[in-house]
């Protein structure tokens, strides 16, 4: 296993060189987006409309991070559960998503179209919000504002560690 600091804009080039438990401190920008906002999301794919961000080469970490304390940018950020996305996951990931971020277990179809888009899922640390919050140096809120925390936002990471949970190839942390 390896240790990469990677940028997010560059995340792409980088991930046929990934492997399953690599440990990442990615910088730059991210998207969250949880369970409401990928359904509005799936429904402007499916229907050809315009999404709130461009999907293309972006990561999205399954996050709604709490309103910010003086001096942060968010409040706790930690993870949400990643199965609960899976039933949109393959159609970001077909429409250019790079890579996600979250908790937990992805189903076959999301692994498939990780391999088939090579592309990538990390695992953040599930139970440390309070201490992911501070890797996260601006966010601003740019779709969905109606959600509340669920909003869909433009984090800025510096260094935010997570593990390489499935890479390209289709290999898993779950497996072992």
């Amino acid at each position: 296993m390896s240790e990469y600091y990677i940028e997010a804009k560059g995340l792409k080039e980088i991930c046929p060189r990934l492997s399953v438990g690599d440990r990442i401190f990615l910088s730059g920008e991210v998207y969250t987006a949880r369970d409401a906002a990928h359904k509005r999301i799936f429904e402007s794919i499916k229907q050809g409309g315009e999404l709130p961000f461009s999907i293309k080469g972006a990561i999205i970490y399954y996050a709604g991070p709490t309103p910010a304390p003086e001096g942060l940018a968010v409040g706790s950020c930690g993870p949400t559960t990643s199965a609960r996305m899976d039933k949109y996951t393959p159609a970001l990931l077909d429409s250019g998503l790079t890579a996600t971020i979250g908790k937990g277990e992805r189903s076959r179809a999301v692994r498939e179209a990780i391999v088939k888009n090579n592309s990538v899922y990390f695992c953040a640390i599930g139970g440390a919000g309070a201490l992911a919050c501070k890797h996260i140096v601006k966010s601003e809120i740019v779709a969905y504002e109606d959600l509340g925390c669920e909003a869909v936002r433009r984090l800025t990471f510096n260094s935010f560690p997570l593990i390489v949970g499935i890479d390209s190839t289709g290999q898993s942390i779950f497996d072992r």
